[in-house]
């Protein structure tokens, strides 16, 4: 009997691994987001866990707060507690705890200054009944202010709504191309609303983070499922990777560079460091060759002889190329560009197009036409059709091989003229007409009989 005593306690407690919204992560009240998770490494580690007094809290569309557990609360990660707000308190997650919590502060560059919050306590049933009521207005009061903001006539499109944990207070994050002057439109809300309106500015790719979608790689955004910061992405990313400045390529959901695009420009800045210049020319004793391309990681250059167009490609290693540029810039010119010990079959390609399948124009080659197969030929178990050109001639029945192939076509398709059936028939034309006249007086004289 004590041994459910002690367990009960343990099963009414939260689970550290829920969410206020999905009920399946520790996300903080994200919906079907879930790039709130944070991992608290140090939690194994002793001493390490109850040693800072200041917890990380996490809230809907990846704001967050850190506040100071005045009253020593027993907190573990995933638990809903009630923090102190301006006005009222607001309702959210615990994501981190312990001695983590100072390299999360360190890394977010929160002023040494800044007023630290308190923990209320953990959420009762009555803070969340309350939190759920303030919830389910959110999608009705950010569809009625899109109309108020269009009927001011301002340019800008309100994304998203969030609620405060005690309804005293609701978050609006808005999207704009420039600055906007919304003093009218918050008046117009508070009276609306009945609360304390809070305008907040999101870029394109929050915004997309927010909706959430799958990227071209087939995975959910990575905006939507782990990123929450966000670093400016440069073009010159994508030229340290060789990667063709395509727009529609680069560009993603939200009509930025892709975030993807920062994640490996490191180990491509890292490895072109040992590759000789690109803007070097290789001189040999009948060409000259001008760089084409590069293959940083597989270690690989391409040279041409014509700048930009790939004439008479020669792919060689790095290490070749500085011998070459050592060579020309003492006034020798190797014969080859390849080395004499060169194997062509290190730099081909790993498998070898056996069935044509990676041609181009391998569906601009008509298909030829099957030849038909001989009619007349007999087949097993059947007699040829044309049983009198195969048959003895004993004396009785006239041999007419030479008059009729044994391949005869049907009647009815000699009669229509084939052109294919017409050069089968007899050379003489007088011949085959008095074979017609055969056959219709032979007609005749069965009619009459009749």
């Amino acid at each position: 009997m004590d041994e459910v005593n002690k367990q009960t306690p343990s099963q009414e407690q939260p689970s550290t691994s829920q969410c206020v919204d999905c009920g399946k992560c520790s996300c903080g009240g994200c919906g079907a987001r879930c790039n709130l998770d944070s991992y608290n490494w140090l939690a194994d580690v002793p001493g390490g866990k109850n040693d800072f007094d200041i917890v990380e809290v996490h809230f809907k569309n990846t704001r967050r707060g850190y506040y100071r557990n005045s009253a020593h609360l027993d907190l573990k990660q995933g638990d809903v507690v009630a923090v102190e707000a301006n006005p009222g308190h607001d309702i959210g997650t615990v994501a981190l705890t312990g001695n983590l919590v100072k390299l999360q502060m360190k890394r977010t560059r929160l002023r040494p200054d800044a007023e630290i919050l308190r923990v209320f306590r953990k959420a009762k049933p009555a803070d969340l009944e309350r939190f759920e009521q303030a919830k389910a207005k959110e999608i009705d009061t950010m569809i009625r202010s899109r109309k108020i903001a269009k009927d001011l006539g301002l340019e800008m499109k309100i994304g998203d709504v969030e609620y405060q944990g005690d309804g005293n207070k609701a978050i609006f994050y808005y999207i704009a191309d420039g600055r906007v002057d919304f003093r009218q439109l918050i008046k117009v809300l508070a009276d609306v609303f009945k609360v304390r309106v809070e305008m907040k500015q999101i870029g394109a790719r929050q915004e997309a983070g927010r909706i959430g979608g799958i990227g071209p790689c087939g995975r959910p955004l990575c905006c939507a499922s782990w990123m929450s910061t966000f670093v400016s992405v440069a073009t010159s990313a994508a030229r340290y990777q060789e990667v063709s400045l395509n727009p529609q390529k680069l560009a993603g959901q939200c009509a930025k560079l892709k975030c993807c695009i920062n994640f490996e420009v490191d180990t491509y800045v890292e490895a072109s460091k040992s590759l000789p210049k690109r803007e070097a020319v290789l001189e040999t004793q009948d060409k000259t060759y001008y760089h084409f391309k590069t293959d940083i990681l597989k270690g690989e250059m391409s040279y041409s002889t014509e700048k930009g167009v790939p004439a008479d490609l020669v792919t060689i290693s790095p290490e070749r190329v500085k011998d070459i540029i050592a060579l020309n810039k003492q006034g020798i010119k190797p014969e080859h560009l390849q080395d004499s010990d060169f194997d062509a079959s290190t730099t081909s390609s790993a498998y070898g197009d056996l069935v044509g399948q990676d041609s181009i124009s391998r569906f601009d080659n008509a298909k030829k036409k099957k030849k038909k197969k001989n009619r007349g030929k007999p087949q097993e178990g059947k007699p040829a059709r044309n049983a009198m050109s195969e048959a003895p001639n004993n004396g009785n029945v006239p041999n007419n091989a030479d008059t009729f192939p044994k391949n005869r076509p049907p009647r009815d398709r000699r009669r229509n003229g084939d052109a294919a059936f017409v050069r089968k028939g007899p050379a003489n034309f007088s011949e085959n007409k008095r074979r017609q006249g055969r056959r219709g007086n032979i007609r005749n004289e069965n009619n009459r009989h009749q």
